[in-house]
């Protein structure tokens, strides 16, 4: 249980740092480039869906692992897949909407989307090579 908590705390704040980083680029690059658009979501709304579904996700694979469970690729590939029915979720409001230019969100959301499961990809493989 302590691997566990070890690798759980250091995940949190590697997330938690690549969460500020990513927040930070993205609102300078929306200020930069969209000034004039208007968004469905405020941008803190998608970084609050991502870093939750992210740790929750992060958190169960890291327990099943610490319970023994080596063979954790099936696990990884529901919650992946739980993640994209979560993903279309969040945006079914905006797809319902009249709003009239809906492609500026589905891009503000899937970007951060595919760097986050790049992130968890990579902090999976890493602490699997260790054990």
């Amino acid at each position: 249980m302590e691997a566990f908590k070890k690798r759980q705390i250091s995940f949190l704040l590697q997330l938690f740092a690549v969460t500020a980083i990513l927040f930070g680029l993205h609102l300078y690059l929306l200020s930069y480039f969209a000034e004039e658009v208007d968004f469905f979501f405020p941008v803190w709304h998608i970084y609050v869906f991502h870093f939750l579904v992210t740790a929750a996700f992060y958190t169960i694979i890291n327990y099943r692992f610490s319970s023994g469970k080596t063979n954790i690729f099936n696990l990884f590939m529901g919650l992946t897949f739980l993640k994209m029915i979560f993903a279309i979720l969040f945006l079914l409001p905006l797809l319902l909407s009249d709003f009239e230019n809906k492609q500026p969100d589905v891009f503000n959301f899937f970007i951060p989307y595919f760097m986050y499961l790049f992130f968890e990809v990579y902090a999976l493989t890493k602490f699997l090579q260790k054990a």
